[in-house]
């Protein structure tokens, strides 16, 4: 049985990952990182004081934790799925630097039809390098970062693979905001209940290509979350993603 701990438990996304753990037979719940202890749960608010048996841990928190769970996985050699979004520039390069000594598994987005549309994309930005391409991302209201980090993820897909030099721009505005061709515009969408939608469109003469993809339930990337951490076990230190599991 895999032993796992989730930082950010008492958040929507934790609590998700919490009843996929305990609907699989490989899994069990030890210990959570909160903000609020709860000691029924044992749910603490320190890493200091956290001395269970883990296997692995699942986090869904907020990047400001981040660093601070790097540091406690790396004190104790426990293996990494960081699912958190926001992350700058200096939390992924610590990411990187903690993979030389722990497994970590980090992704823009869980979910494996996410992964899928990434994939699709590549291949559109491959041969719609003439068209304009624009990405469309929604999420709930409560959402802190925007853009999302899969909307970041899809837009370097496309970066990557058109055969023209592209530069990012997030939405526009103002009397002087005329598309350039190098951009690729980022627009963030924030607004009730909506779990994730991310849109990618191709806008040529006289034709446009849409590629969408909707999550209807949160539950979609608790269950990425839990079949990465039931894969990072089984690894040597190093950095995965999706492609590799």
């Amino acid at each position: 049985m895999i032993k796992v701990m989730i930082s950010g438990i008492n958040g929507a996304m934790g609590r998700n990952v919490l009843e996929v753990i305990n609907e699989d037979k490989d899994t069990t719940y030890v210990c959570g990182f909160d903000k609020d202890e709860n000691k029924e749960e044992n749910i603490y608010n320190n890493f200091d004081n956290i001395n269970e048996d883990i296997d692995v841990v699942i986090d869904f928190s907020h990047f400001s934790v981040v660093n601070d769970l790097i540091s406690f996985c790396k004190k104790k050699n426990i293996p990494l799925v960081c699912a958190t979004t926001g992350l700058d520039e200096e939390i992924l390069n610590n990411l990187h630097d903690a993979s030389k000594d722990i497994p970590i598994f980090q992704t823009g987005n869980f979910s494996y039809g996410i992964n899928v549309l990434e994939k699709l994309v590549e291949t559109a930005a491959k041969l719609l390098g003439d068209f304009d391409a624009e990405v469309i991302e929604k999420h709930h209201n409560k959402k802190v970062d925007a853009p999302s980090g899969t909307a970041y993820m899809l837009a370097e897909k496309i970066k990557e693979n058109s055969p023209k030099e592209l530069e990012y721009k997030f939405s526009r505005y103002g009397k002087d905001a005329k598309r350039e061709e190098k951009d690729i515009t980022i627009h963030a969408v924030r607004g009730g209940s909506i779990v994730g939608t991310h849109e990618v469109l191709f806008a040529g003469a006289d034709q446009v290509i849409e590629i969408k993809h909707s999550a209807y339930s949160k539950k979609v990337f608790a269950y990425g979350a839990v079949k990465a951490a039931k894969f990072l076990v089984t690894k040597k230190n190093g950095y995965y993603n999706m492609k590799d599991m």
